[in-house]
């Protein structure tokens, strides 16, 4: 009878079968060979040592396995690494979905080719050894059982060596004992294959005599293990036979099988490799598709925000970016709706505006004309008369004020204002601004002649009028002007020695008909003159601030660019055919 298993580590499988070669073989009673291991039973791993003399068989030393890392190996991406990646983190929504396409698919083709190599991997392997122990087992019941109970050194070596040149590539090592109870080695191969190379595990696994019962019918097995020596895989595999027979091991070099496993890692590499890159271009494409309608609804909301209310987008398709666009279309209509409506209004106010200004300007003529004669005359009425004519006549020229400062508002409103350029001295002009109003006893002067710029001067001089009069009239005595240059720029400053104006003010000085206390709403102005100064220095490229002085007062400050032609250049761009308004 010939019994068959295959162990290792603290589990094994037992086959049992008659002994075909008993009677053929001349195997002698009570020496049935125990070498038959069934197919697909080969487990992961041989015994392995747990130490230099350890008898521990739980798992095979496997050169194919990737060392685990150990809790402080470096797993972690660093600091560095991780503000980078944060960093780049979300960035766009084209790149979140490269990512996540690139993410998936890497798993998926990780997964895939993890689970392929380990299965090629457990194939070639399993291959590989059943081949190798079946041959040796057919070898030590062919001829290691053939030799007597005391085989001699000769019969042993000359064993091993038919064992070996019958074999797949493999060496053979057969342990005998000789009459004196010593041992006897016959190697195939001293030079590749000695003792040295068993690991002591397996040796204590072969020669281990285990009790014979009904779940163990042979007191020994057949044991492999995977071990590793001079960098090269190899197999060693040892049993003995029964009865006082010689022990055998096989060693057979794993290097072939562990380049062809390296090849196919390297090949299941490429194959992520290619993966992940066909999968950042399907994410790419896949990106296009979804964000072009995306950026299409960008660009309308861009050109919707400039003004072209008239912008739609093509709907096509029932998706969630088709009902987006539609609902773009339907918030634009009804926002061109909305500013027309607006627009149309404005436009009727201001036509109001001008044509009721145009309308009161020959009555207005009239008026001035009688109330000058009136004020001719005012010395020689009636006392209780004179007071009456007087304040007409003040009213009559605050009228005629009003209506010029509305008339300029339409104009700036409807964008028919326009520049009449010239070159002037800056300090002969604002001099003859202080002087036609006669304040120069008033203004104190900080201008140097020969500052030149080419501006309206005719604007010029409103500006400097509302500023220095609002000085004058708002603040406090003296009032100084100075004149200066920065770069291409003229600055001109306007500060009073008043109580400057209280915060809640300040934002709102250049505001139209703005009073600063609620109830003192008729003053001597319009409330335009600080707003018609600033769109004159607007329609220049330039602009008015107004702020308070730490030491007390308010300074309002003209910057305008010394040369005006690019100023004027623009507005004849946008509305070419009108023509500038007179003075």
């Amino acid at each position: 009878m010939c019994a068959a298993a295959a162990g290792e580590g603290g589990g094994r499988a037992v086959l049992a079968d008659p002994d075909p070669y008993g009677s053929r073989r001349g195997i002698p009673a009570g020496r049935a060979f125990v070498t038959d291991v069934p197919r697909g039973a080969w487990p992961d791993g041989g015994p392995s040592e747990t130490d230099a003399h350890g008898a521990h068989l739980a798992e095979g030393i496997d050169p194919y396995r990737n060392p685990r890392r150990t809790a402080g190996g470096g797993a972690r991406p660093s600091a560095a690494k991780r503000v980078v990646l944060a960093g780049l983190r979300w960035t766009s929504l084209r790149l979140r979905l490269v990512v996540v396409f690139a993410a998936v698919a890497l798993t998926a083709a990780v997964s895939a080719s993890g689970i392929a190599y380990w299965l090629n991997r457990e194939a070639v392997l399993t291959r590989t050894q059943d081949s190798a122990l079946e041959d040796f087992q057919q070898e030590m019941q062919n001829r290691a059982a053939e030799l007597p109970l005391r085989p001699s050194e000769a019969e042993l070596q000359s064993t091993a060596e038919l064992m070996a040149g019958d074999s797949p590539g493999y060496s053979v090592l057969l342990i005998g004992t000789r009459d004196g109870g010593k041992p006897i080695v016959g190697v195939s191969d001293p030079d590749a294959f000695t003792m040295d190379d068993v690991p002591k595990s397996l040796q204590n696994a072969v020669n281990d005599k285990q009790k014979v019962t009904s779940g163990n019918k042979y007191p020994y097995h057949v044991f492999w293990q995977r071990v590793e020596r001079g960098g090269t895989p190899y197999l060693v595999g040892g049993t003995r036979i029964i009865g006082g027979g010689p022990t055998g091991y096989l060693f057979k070099s794993l290097d072939q099988e562990r380049t062809d496993l390296n090849s196919l890692a390297w090949s299941l590499g490429i194959a992520t490799a290619l993966a992940l890159v066909g999968s950042a271009l399907l994410a790419h494409a896949a990106a296009t598709t979804v964000l072009k309608p995306v950026q299409r609804l960008g660009e309308a909301a861009r050109q919707l925000g400039e003004g072209r209310f008239g912008t739609r987008l093509r709907v096509s398709g029932g998706d969630e970016l088709a009902d987006l666009s539609r609902t773009f279309n339907k918030a634009a209509e009804s926002l061109q709706k909305k500013v027309a409506d607006m627009s149309a209004r404005e436009e009727s106010s201001r036509r109001f505006v001008a044509d009721m200004s145009h309308e009161l300007r020959t009555p207005l003529t009239a008026l001035t004309a009688v109330t000058e004669v009136l004020e001719d005359e005012a010395d020689s009425l009636d006392p209780m008369i004179a007071p009456a004519v007087t304040l007409v006549v003040s009213e009559t020229r605050r009228l005629n004020v009003l209506v010029e400062n509305l008339m300029e508002v339409t104009r700036f409103d409807a964008g028919t204002a326009r520049l009449v350029l010239d070159d002037v001295d800056v300090a002969d002009q604002v001099t003859a601004c202080i002087d036609a109003r006669a304040w120069l006893d008033a203004v104190d002067l900080d201008a140097e002649r020969g500052i030149m710029a080419r501006l309206d001067p005719r604007r010029l001089d409103v500006i400097m009028a509302n500023l220095i009069g609002n000085a004058l009239k708002h603040g406090g005595s003296p009032v100084r002007v100075a004149v200066r240059t920065e770069d291409d720029w003229l600055v001109i400053e306007v500060r009073d020695h008043g109580p400057g104006i209280p915060e809640d003010v300040l934002p709102h000085v250049f505001d139209r008909f703005y009073k600063a206390s609620a109830s003192r709403p008729r003053s001597e102005g319009s409330g335009l003159g600080l707003s018609i100064a600033r769109e004159n220095a607007h329609i220049h490229g330039g602009d008015i601030t107004a702020a308070n002085v730490p030491d007390g007062g308010a300074m309002f400050v003209l910057r305008l660019p010394r040369d005006g032609a690019e100023a004027a250049e623009g507005d004849r761009d946008q509305d070419p055919g009108e023509e500038g308004d007179a003075p």
